[in-house]
C-alpha cells in the first residue's frame, strides 16, 4: 500500500473504533434502572438503584469528554503529520536511532500522560469524591504519579530499550527472541508483583491472628491447598471500594485481602471470597491466562515483524524516511481490531472461568455467603445490575451479577 493509502487507513481505523466504542457505552448507560430484584431487596432499594444509575450517567459522560479528546488530538497528530514533525526535530539532535525512538517515545509517553492529569484528578477528586469513594490525598496522588514515573523509566524504559536493540541487530526475527524475554518477564512479574512492585504504592501486613486467619487456614488445608502468606493491603489509604487477588506459584503464592473488604464483609463471606480465589487456582485458570496472554504477546510481535520495517508505514506517519519508532505507532493503531477480538474472546474465556470458580467456592465451602459478598460489593460499588448484553459480550471480564447470584443460589 501507499503512503497516503495507510495513512487513511490508519485514520479509518481509529475513527471505527471510537465510534464503536461510544456506540456501546450509549447503549449500555441507556438500559433503564430495573425494578429491585428479589435477592436484592435486603441491600438495595429503589433510591439506591437511581443513585448507581447517576453515578453511571456522570462516568458516561466523562468518559465521553476524555475519550473524544483523546481520540481528536490522536486523528490530528496522525492526519497533520505531526509524529513525523517530532521525529526530524529529534533527528536534528541525536544520530543513534535507537536512542532517537526512545527519545521519541519519552516524549509521546510524558506529553501524553501531562494531557491525562488534568482528566485524572478530576475524576478522582471530584466524581469519586462526590460519591464517597475516594480516600487519596493529594500528597499520595502525587507521590504515586513521580512512583509511576521512576517504575515506568526502569522496567518500561529497560524493555523498550531492549526491543528496539534487538530490532537493530537482528532484523525481523527480533520476534521470538523478545518473545521468550516477554514470556519470562510476565512469569517474574506474577511471582514477585506483591514481593516488589506492589510495596512500592501499599503497605502490606500480614493477616493478624484470630477468627478470620483460623477459618481461611482451616478451609485451605481442607482443600489441599497449603497457605501461610495471607496479606492486608491498605487500600482505604485510595479508595473505599473493596478487592482481593492471588499471586504467584508454588511456596510463593499469596492471598492479598484489601482492608476495605475485611471492614464490609463477615468472615464467613471473606471464606467464600477466598474459596473463589482458590478456585481459580485448582481449575488451572491462572496458569491457562498467563500461557494464553504469553500467546497473545507471540502473536503481536511476529505481526509487528512484518511492519517494523515498512517505509511507507513511516513516510504515512508525516516521516522523511523509515523510522522505528513511527512504525510501532501505526501498527498500534492498525493492530487494534484485531486486539478487540482477542479481548472478546479473552472476555469469554474469563467469563467462564469465573462461573468455574464460583462453582468450586459452592461445592467446598457454600455458594450463600459468596452470594452475600458480591451484592455487598456490587451495591458498595454502585455497580451496575442491568448492563447491556452487547457491552458485557465485549466488555466484562466478569459475569454480571444477577447471572453469577442466579447460580450461587440454586438449590
Amino acid at each position: 500500500m501507499q503512503p497516503l493509502e495507510i495513512k487513511y487507513l490508519i485514520l479509518g481505523i481509529l475513527s471505527l473504533g471510537f465510534f464503536a466504542d461510544k456506540v456501546l457505552d450509549y447503549l449500555n448507560i441507556k438500559r433503564p434502572v430495573p425494578r429491585v430484584p428479589k435477592t436484592l431487596e435486603e441491600y438495595v432499594n429503589p433510591e439506591k438503584l437511581e443513585k448507581a444509575k447517576e453515578y453511571q450517567w456522570i462516568n458516561y459522560r466523562f468518559g465521553l469528554v476524555t475519550g473524544a479528546v483523546a481520540f481528536f488530538l490522536t486523528f490530528l497528530l496522525i492526519f497533520s503529520g505531526a509524529f513525523g514533525v517530532l521525529d526530524l526535530w529529534l533527528s536534528q539532535y541525536i544520530e543513534n536511532p535507537m536512542l532517537l525512538s526512545i527519545f521519541f517515545f519519552g516524549i509521546v509517553f510524558i506529553g501524553s500522560d501531562i494531557l491525562s492529569i488534568p482528566f485524572d484528578y478530576y475524576q478522582t477528586f471530584v466524581i469519586e469524591e462526590k460519591y464517597g469513594f475516594n480516600k487519596t490525598t493529594r500528597k499520595t496522588y502525587f507521590l504515586d504519579k513521580i512512583k509511576g514515573y521512576v517504575l515506568s523509566i526502569i522496567v518500561g524504559g529497560g524493555l523498550l530499550a531492549l526491543l528496539l536493540f534487538l530490532i537493530h541487530q537482528i532484523g525481523k526475527d527480533f520476534w521470538w527472541q523478545f518473545w521468550l524475554i516477554s514470556a519470562i518477564f510476565m512469569v517474574l512479574v506474577n511471582l514477585f508483583y506483591t514481593s516488589w512492585i506492589l510495596p512500592i504504592f501499599n503497605k502490606l501486613t500480614p493477616l493478624e491472628n484470630g477468627e478470620l486467619k483460623e477459618m481461611i487456614i482451616r478451609y485451605a488445608k481442607s482443600v489441599d491447598f497449603p497457605l501461610e502468606n495471607i496479606f492486608v493491603l491498605d487500600g482505604s489509604k485510595r479508595s473505599s471500594k473493596a478487592n482481593a487477588f492471588f499471586s504467584g506459584f508454588g511456596k510463593r503464592k499469596k492471598v492479598v485481602l484489601f482492608d476495605t473488604l475485611i471492614e464490609q464483609h463477615t468472615p464467613q463471606e471473606l471464606v467464600a471470597v477466598l474459596a473463589h480465589e482458590i478456585g481459580h487456582y485448582k481449575k488451572k485458570h491462572i496458569l491457562s491466562g498467563m500461557l494464553l496472554s504469553v500467546a497473545q504477546v507471540g502473536l503481536l510481535l511476529f505481526i509487528l515483524s512484518e511492519f517494523i520495517f515498512s517505509e511507507n508505514m513511516s513516510l504515512a506517519l508525516g516521516g522523511s524516511h523509515m523510522a522505528i519508532h513511527l512504525n510501532i505507532i501505526g501498527f498500534t493503531i492498525l493492530f487494534s481490531p484485531i486486539s478487540t477480538v482477542l479481548g472478546i474472546g479473552m472476555n469469554m474465556i474469563s467469563r467462564k472461568n469465573e462461573f468455574e470458580a464460583d462453582a468450586y467456592a459452592k461445592t467446598t465451602f457454600d455458594g450463600i455467603p459468596l452470594a452475600e459478598a458480591l451484592k455487598t460489593l456490587s451495591v458498595n460499588t454502585l455497580s451496575n445490575i442491568n448492563p447491556h448484553p452487547l457491552y458485557v459480550f465485549v466488555h466484562y471480564s466478569h459475569p454480571p451479577l444477577l447471572q453469577r447470584l442466579e447460580r450461587l443460589e440454586a438449590s
